[in-house]
């Protein structure tokens, strides 16, 4: 996926008039060079992160950069982005470019497909404990998304865990082997209504226990 992007001279309050024109600002950084201040418009951009998201190698062209060192075509990730908490938009991203030939770490999602036996028909509750996870790898090799099958899911107490997850030779995951990636649980069951006890049964109640303990004093006293 390829995405054209601007080399950015608006800097701090004025960069609402970017977002005006339907432009998002930018940073494209990495090892080995300094920042560079972009604007990239915010449909195509939607339209990359849709298909790409966190995990998935873009390729960045830059114009308005001539003579730039390196030339004007970055393999970068979606490092980071900033949501407006008025509109909910996208207010600002920053790209990561990388290196083809050295591993990088990034959080891929997983995606749980199939259905449980165990939630189908015996009423369990899937619980997802984990909903991305770390992975080493090239770049190329990184992958966009983990598949995890709860299809084998078939009793309640069963666990899928980090061991159990398919992922290509080139990657590794950052995480212990024993960690619980999905579970299925017990439905809870309705708690025991306890009947209500009114005032006046704690009364008596009280009035009772008061009355033997002057019967126990009298004998001692006897």
């Amino acid at each position: 996926m390829e995405l054209s992007v601007q080399k950015r001279e608006i800097f701090g309050k004025k960069v609402k008039s970017l977002r005006g024109q339907g432009l998002i600002p930018a940073e494209l950084y990495g090892r080995d060079f300094e920042n560079i201040h972009l604007s990239v418009p915010a449909k195509d951009f939607l339209a990359v992160f849709k298909k790409a998201g966190e995990s998935t190698i873009i390729k960045l062209v830059l114009s308005g950069a001539e003579g730039l060192k390196g030339g004007n075509e970055f393999n970068v990730l979606i490092n980071d982005f900033q949501k407006s908490p008025l509109t909910n938009e996208i207010s600002h991203v920053d790209f990561y470019s990388v290196r083809m030939d050295e591993k990088i770490t990034a959080m891929v999602p997983l995606e749980f497909i199939n259905e449980s036996p165990a939630v189908k028909e015996k009423v369990g509750i899937l619980i997802k404990a984990m909903k991305e996870i770390e992975v080493e790898s090239l770049p190329a090799d990184l992958p966009h998304h983990i598949e995890v099958d709860i299809g084998n899911l078939s009793d309640i107490g069963m666990s899928i865990r980090v061991k159990d997850l398919k992922i290509n030779k080139g990657a590794k995951l950052l995480v212990d082997q024993e960690t619980v990636v999905a579970t299925v649980a017990e439905m809870a069951k309705e708690e025991e209504v306890v009947a209500p006890v009114s005032v006046e049964e704690v009364k008596v109640e009280g009035e009772e226990k008061r009355e033997e303990k002057r019967e126990e004093k009298k004998k001692e006293e006897k």
